[in-house]
């Protein structure tokens, strides 16, 4: 009796990792903060757009504000959002010869603070929408004759979508950069091999030579 005991004590195997980890996926809003600021400050710029005449007269006051809301989700949005949110960052830099170049990263190791479904949805959503919306009031402010807001429309168009473009290039761009780099590994691999049969064939053809002689 006491061998059996011992023996189902051993066979007893705890794993309190795995627990948590199932518990992190099923919660819904892992980064609530970077979520609300996802959203806050497009939204706000729209609802400062379709109602700052109730809240001030002054145009030059009314454009300010909302060009301000829009550089504050721009600079974000790009720099903190999409890297908790969904793993993406994209930024341009410029080398030593003064060339620009536009650098798209894709986060592709599973960890325990990645993002969960609903983040990524709201993260995508509020991508797609408000560069949507911003386009309407570009023809909406066309049509109607009020000029005066087109610079700032065209502004909030230029801005989220330079986020939108930005990181639909870093989501497809992944499978892509991933074929060039192992293209490229496997074309290093094979230029030893091709050095190595020219070799041997320069080889034998001047072994050939000096036997003839």
């Amino acid at each position: 009796m006491k061998q059996a005991l011992v023996d189902d004590t051993e066979d007893v195997s705890l794993d309190f990792g795995s627990e948590e980890e199932l518990a992190l996926r099923k919660a819904r809003i892992r980064h609530p903060l970077a979520t609300f600021f996802h959203l806050f400050f497009r939204v706000s710029a729209i609802v400062t757009y379709l109602f700052c005449d109730w809240f001030s007269n002054s145009f030059v006051a009314c454009f300010v504000t909302i060009l301000l809301l829009l550089s504050f989700d721009f600079w974000s949005v790009k720099n903190v959002t999409g890297r908790l949110l969904v793993g993406l960052r994209w930024w341009n830099q410029i080398d030593e010869d003064g060339k620009s170049h536009w650098v798209f990263e894709a986060k592709r190791v599973p960890t325990i603070a990645a993002s969960t479904e609903a983040e990524a949805r709201i993260f995508w959503l509020g991508l797609i929408i408000c560069p949507v919306i911003w386009t309407m009031f570009f023809f909406s402010t066309l049509f109607s004759l009020k000029l005066k807001w087109l610079a700032l429309v065209i502004a909030g168009i230029s801005l989220q979508t330079a986020n939108l473009y930005g990181y639909i290039h870093c989501k497809l761009g992944g499978q892509k950069n991933i074929s060039r780099v192992t293209s490229r590994l496997f074309g290093a691999a094979d230029v030893p091999k091709r050095q190595s049969s020219r070799i041997s064939e320069d080889g034998t053809e001047e072994h050939g030579k000096t036997g003839t002689r």
